[in-house]
């Protein structure tokens, strides 16, 4: 599994003092960390940027390329002129996130994404918002897949984010997204894959062990990469093939091998088996159940 880096984030308050007071040092510290984890992308996340975005996006690639000239960058923010002034000095192929499949986004980008050669994230976030199943991701898929090919951008430029949900929250949609990712390749041959792995955890305590079983799952449903945190070690290893324990507790509760905790030993696998079940629908979520 590809990883892109997903910490340097306006969110996160040291970051988003450094953005706000142009402080390279701890922008850079975290762009060397998450070289030294093995990140394959660093991902830039400005947010909003409504005040001087452009400026701003420009000066952190410049800071973080000044440190890692060799890792390319993903550009994100809502800004879509803060997206473009920071494919202006990328060095290399940046990845723009993200690009919607909302025509009054897609239309702007989609000739941007072209002019800079840039790769793009195309999510699936259409008129109505969420998509409501495989289907509606399909569409969707197709929809924006479609426009960009017709802009000049090959499927093989594209990272499909297919959008998971918090497992609390849209518990459902979460097997709607592996299957959707099984028929990518049908609709779009060529094109890769990513998604905001985090996002399955938020809100609930047991946000790293989410995120990688969810990953495993994934993974084996054809996603090419996650946008993830590059301090979330375990997670690393299970991406880099250095936990095919793991990885193969997963698959067997997915093929029906395994149907309790109790066919497992130790309480890491234990806890793998309730979280791929809770995945696939088995067991309605709680964190009691992730916990017994």
């Amino acid at each position: 599994m590809k990883l892109i880096g997903e910490n340097l984030n306006v969110i996160k308050k040291e970051c988003g003092q450094a953005f706000k007071d142009r402080n390279p040092e701890p922008l850079q510290k975290v762009a060397l960390a998450e070289k030294a984890a093995g990140m394959d992308w660093i991902d830039i996340n400005l947010g909003p940027a409504r005040k001087g975005g452009p400026e701003l996006m420009e000066w952190v690639v410049k800071t973080v390329q000044e440190v890692v000239p060799d890792i390319p960058l993903a550009l994100d923010s809502s800004n879509i002129e803060a997206i473009e002034a920071g494919l202006a000095v990328h060095k290399g192929t940046a990845l723009v996130n993200s690009v919607m499949a909302r025509p009054e986004r897609y239309t702007k980008m989609l000739p941007m994404v072209a002019k800079y050669k840039a790769d793009m994230v195309a999510l699936l976030w259409g008129p109505e918002g969420l998509p409501r199943d495989e289907n509606e991701r399909a569409s969707l898929c197709v929809e924006l897949c479609y426009a960009a090919n017709e802009a000049g951008i090959p499927n093989e430029q594209l990272f499909v984010d297919p959008i998971i949900t918090p497992v609390n929250i849209q518990q459902p949609q979460l097997m709607a997204t592996m299957t959707f990712m099984q028929m990518l390749q049908d609709m779009a041959p060529g094109a890769r894959s990513t998604n905001g792995l985090s996002n399955i955890s938020n809100g609930t305590p047991w946000r790293e062990p989410l995120n990688q079983i969810y990953m495993i799952m994934l993974e084996r449903s054809g996603m090419y990469s996650c946008i993830a945190d590059y301090e979330d070690h375990l997670l690393i290893d299970i991406a880099r093939g250095r936990r095919d324990d793991l990885v193969q507790v997963v698959h067997q509760v997915m093929d029906g091998a395994i149907t309790s905790p109790d066919q497992v030993e130790g309480d890491e696998a234990k806890l793998f088996v309730r979280g791929a079940r809770v995945i696939l629908g088995h067991t309605l979520y709680s964190d009691s159940w992730m916990n017994m």
